[in-house]
């Protein structure tokens, strides 16, 4: 009798045409034990009448803990430390081929509750799964009536079939005591005060603690978290013409034992200052100059975070669109996006490079797919590109790279991408083929870029001098034209000197790339309007820091 009832149970989770897999088992924890049971009510229970039932659950929570400090001119202007939980819950209606995630049909997003209290956690999740299917129920009626009047070309389906992973991993929390690093901001943020032209000045110390879990109908199981520590100072300043002129450092690091001592701290600050009183004094760049420019490495990423990276990943379309992706390079596949000698390469599985932990490391992604290695660029040929579980053209699986900001929807993203050099050159050999390139052009001196901001706009920048390779600070400049036709063509060397350099967004990504030469750019005078000087001078700000 037992045995027959045990069996009865059994084949209440058995595969039948909706359901490809038994509910997955769990550890033992609150948070993943309250979504497997509201999981499993919704699988065996969730279906209006005349209405078909899901195809597709699954539950995402995504628990927050955030702590930030904010000093200036050496006193702290914000401290703050917070905790917030998110949850998601997608509900599917129709099958892999066709289905409702589309418009209101992408699921339900709420801050779920604190603690361990899973009754109240399980109560939130059943009203997110109701209110996810009655919208999947529309939206697919919506989506049907829409593509009866759309001739689609290329017919891909909506999601893609993926096998069920487990991966439980360890929480994070934070290891380190606040005050310290608050104390470390305010002094840090006092060394402004030895310039009174600088205007504004913020330093800042952060870390941010991301556990997140995930359960689907298909038998996927994960939870995880990743820390991220930041330290991060800006000044800005007001050359005699009234052009304001900014530049900033930054430590994004995942082990709190990475960050710098107190003394780079000190040295990076004072360093940066002394660049803002120089770039006060700085010419102007002409009004055009089209010619050699050399990034170094730490310039050069942002061109890769930037241009490349939203470029190489297989968006889907919206429906009746016939393009394979909505990206840069939707019409590049399998033709040259880059130089022959450069070769871009995504790999999550990477925890490391030369001693710099990477914090796009990840055993799943986003979407409960395993992440592998994926060749984007080979020798400067476009042959992949990042999928989650939304297919293109040519592409009906994901490669492990569905990525989601907490509570929103996944996306294709990149993660850990590096940018290799075939043929690569010593940072020396690059500038003597600056001048090289320039002399043949009939230039007096190129570019070097040391520092761009996040709209590619050159923060730190010399002239470099065809005649006896002096550099020269200048200011006020910006690149035209630089976008990812610059890139297939313009590139004409890169540097054997790769830089790793991790981001503070919601979705954890790092650049590991080279200096790179640029033949041909073209360099415009800003024609932005400057500002008018203050009216008095500034308070004695270095006579109170010499207290």
């Amino acid at each position: 009798m037992l045995r027959l009832v045990g069996l009865l149970i059994l084949c209440l989770f058995l595969p039948d045409s909706v359901w490809a897999q038994a509910a997955p088992e769990v550890p033992d924890d609150p948070v993943l034990r309250a979504m497997s049971l509201e999981l499993e009510r919704a699988r065996e229970k969730l279906k209006l009448e005349g209405m078909p039932g899901p195809y597709y659950i699954e539950y995402s929570v995504t628990d927050l803990d955030e702590y930030s400090a904010d000093a200036s001119f050496g006193a702290i202007t914000l401290e703050n430390r917070q905790r917030t939980r998110v949850l998601r819950a997608v509900v599917r209606v129709g099958d892999y081929h066709q289905d409702s995630y589309f418009g209101a049909g992408q699921g339900q997003v709420q801050f779920a509750v604190l603690g361990e209290d899973e009754l109240a956690l399980r109560h939130q999740l059943w009203l997110a799964t109701d209110a996810a299917y009655k919208n999947a129920l529309a939206a697919l009626s919506t989506k049907q009536a829409m593509l009866k009047n759309l001739v689609v070309e290329q017919v891909v389906d909506d999601f893609s079939r993926e096998a069920a992973q487990r991966s439980v991993g360890a929480l994070v929390q934070m290891e380190l005591s606040t005050a310290p690093w608050r104390e470390r901001v305010r002094e840090v943020s006092r060394l402004f005060r030895e310039d009174p032209q600088i205007d504004a000045s913020t330093v800042n110390f952060s870390w941010r603690g991301s556990n997140r879990y995930f359960l689907n109908t298909e038998g996927t199981v994960s939870r995880g978290g990743n820390a991220l520590y930041v330290l991060y100072f800006t000044g800005t300043t007001q050359a005699a013409d009234g052009m304001r002129l900014m530049h900033s450092r930054d430590w994004v690091v995942v082990r709190h034992e990475e960050l710098p001592t107190p003394e780079v701290t000190t040295a990076e600050a004072r360093k940066l200052i002394a660049t803002l009183g120089e770039m006060r004094n700085a010419p102007i760049v002409e009004e055009s100059y089209r010619g050699p420019v050399l990034f170094t490495a730490d310039a050069a990423k942002m061109i890769f975070w930037n241009l490349l990276g939203p470029a190489i990943t297989g968006d889907q379309p919206p429906p009746g669109d016939s393009g394979r992706t909505t990206g840069a390079f939707a019409a590049q596949y399998k033709s040259r996006v880059l130089p022959d000698f450069l070769t871009v390469v995504d790999d999550p599985t990477v925890a490391s490079f030369q001693g710099r932990t990477l914090v796009a490391n990840y055993e799943m992604d986003d979407e409960g797919v395993k992440a592998q290695p994926v060749t984007i660029v080979e020798r400067g040929v476009l042959v992949n590109y990042l999928m989650g579980r939304r297919p293109i053209q040519d592409y009906p699986r994901s490669n492990g790279h569905g990525r989601a900001a907490p509570g929103a929807s996944p996306i294709p993203s990149f993660s850990n991408l590096f940018v290799r050099s075939e043929e690569p050159l010593s940072f020396d050999q690059l500038q003597q083929k600056l001048i090289e390139l320039c002399r043949n052009m009939g230039r007096p001196y190129g570019y070097l870029v040391e520092t761009t901001s996040n709209s590619l706009a050159p923060l730190v920048l010399y002239r470099v001098w065809v005649k006896d390779g002096r550099k020269e600070l200048v200011r006020g400049a910006f690149f035209a034209q630089l976008d990812t036709r610059a890139l297939r063509s313009d590139i004409v060397a890169a540097g054997n000197d790769p830089q790793a350099d991790n981001s503070n967004e919601a979705i954890p990504k790092a650049v590991i790339n080279p200096s790179v030469l640029f033949g041909e750019l073209e360099v415009r005078r800003t024609t932005q309007a400057q500002e008018k000087l203050p009216a008095i001078p500034p308070p004695d700000l270095a006579k109170a820091a010499a207290k």
